[in-house]
Order: structure tokens, then C-alpha cells, then sequence
């Protein structure tokens, strides 16, 4: 069975386009602040873009706590930043 095509106005497709550039810089900058953030300042960061619905912040935060990654360093984060 071959994949579903789906059609979406041009303008559309820019929109998000774009939110998935946005997202990529967000995540790239993420992962290199990772070990250095706790966990409320991360999904703290995210909030502050006002780019992200709150459903998706409960996500993000649920599956932080989650993670392996996260429970290894989260211990290992300096003080909170100024």
C-alpha cells in the first residue's frame, strides 16, 4: 500500500514551513542546554517563545521527566542562570 498524498494550500505549507524551522533552532538549542537547565527552566524557556499551546508544554514536560537523559544529568545542572 503506498503512502497518502494530502493537499494543502501554499500558504499553509509556508506556515509551516516556517514552524518547522522554528522548531529545529529551538531543539538544536535544547540539546546544548539540556544538561545545563533543570527541568521547569527548559519548559520555562519554551513558554516564554509564546509559540507553543499549553498541551504541548505538558508534553514536553511529561516527556522530559521521562527521559533517561534528563534523570542522568538533571542532577549534575548549576545553579539557576541570571
Amino acid at each position: 500500500m503506498g503512502v497518502p498524498t494530502i493537499t494543502l494550500p501554499k500558504t499553509e505549507y509556508q506556515r509551516l514551513k516556517l514552524q518547522s524551522k522554528a522548531y529545529q533552532k529551538i531543539m538544536g538549542k535544547f540539546f546544548e542546554l539540556a544538561v545545563k537547565e533543570p527541568l521547569w527552566q527548559i519548559v520555562d524557556d519554551f513558554r516564554k517563545t509564546n509559540i507553543y499551546t499549553e498541551d504541548f508544554l505538558k508534553d514536553l514536560e511529561n516527556g522530559l521527566k521521562k527521559s533517561s537523559y534528563l534523570r542522568h544529568y538533571e542532577n549534575k545542572t548549576p545553579a539557576k542562570r541570571s
